[in-house]
């Protein structure tokens, strides 16, 4: 096949006159090398000529923008929060989902020190992500102590997939597919809480929780 190829680009040079492959070739020599650039990519496929219409997601960055009503004096204060997020990150959104629930409900120091240790590709986008909003929060946000911050909100998006082909044996093809995925943090102001979750319950509370569900039951159309 590679022969069949080969053959048809040198009759597709011999197709064309001298004068028009002078002057590509002066135009290739004047001109400097160009930066490769593949369909799968982030540099070419991923650029605002490749799609103009596909911005990525634009409505996690609007709650920063939220305009609160006034409180009351005896209301509880309000906690600041901070969304951040970070789009196109080439690594698979499966994988990303366990280094973003790995690090939901602990506080800012505490999952900066834990990702240092998560040998994984995605770890690193995570970081960036979680310092750029960190420093979002102090300077645009109001909040006094950066180290005053817990991970409220940490969850992934499936952003763009790509299709390719690769080769097989007897000159047959397969798909494969370049995924990207998004990111999404939001900080919030104070200490986490003790349970993110659900707080652990003994047998004795599980069984009893049990027992009053399945005495609640009704029987649907009976007297």
């Amino acid at each position: 096949m590679h022969k069949v190829i080969r053959q048809m680009s040198q009759l597709r040079l011999q197709a064309l006159p001298s004068s028009t492959l002078l002057k590509t070739t002066a135009s290739s020599t004047a001109s400097p090398a160009a930066p490769h650039q593949s369909l799968h990519t982030a540099g070419g496929a991923l650029c605002a000529s490749w799609n103009k219409h596909n911005h990525g997601p634009r409505k996690w960055l609007v709650y920063n923008k939220t305009v609160h009503p006034p409180q009351q004096p005896d209301e509880e204060p309000r906690k600041a929060y901070v969304c951040h997020m970070r789009t196109n990150i080439k690594y698979s959104p499966d994988k990303m989902w366990y280094i973003a629930a790995f690090v939901r409900g602990m506080s800012v120091d505490e999952a900066l020190k834990q990702l240092n240790f998560v040998l994984k590709k995605g770890a690193t986008d995570v970081k960036e992500t979680i310092l750029e909003a960190q420093e979002m929060a102090v300077q645009r946000h109001n909040v006094e102590y950066k180290s005053n911050l817990w991970i409220a909100e940490s969850f992934v998006g499936k952003g763009r997939v790509f299709k390719g082909m690769r080769r097989h044996a007897r000159g047959r093809f397969g798909q494969v597919e370049y995924k990207h995925c998004h990111y999404f943090v939001r900080l919030e102001e104070g200490q986490p809480p003790k349970h993110y979750y659900q707080e652990p319950q003994t047998p004795e509370q599980q069984y009893e929780h049990w027992l009053k569900q399945m005495r609640s039951r009704k029987v649907i159309n009976s007297l």
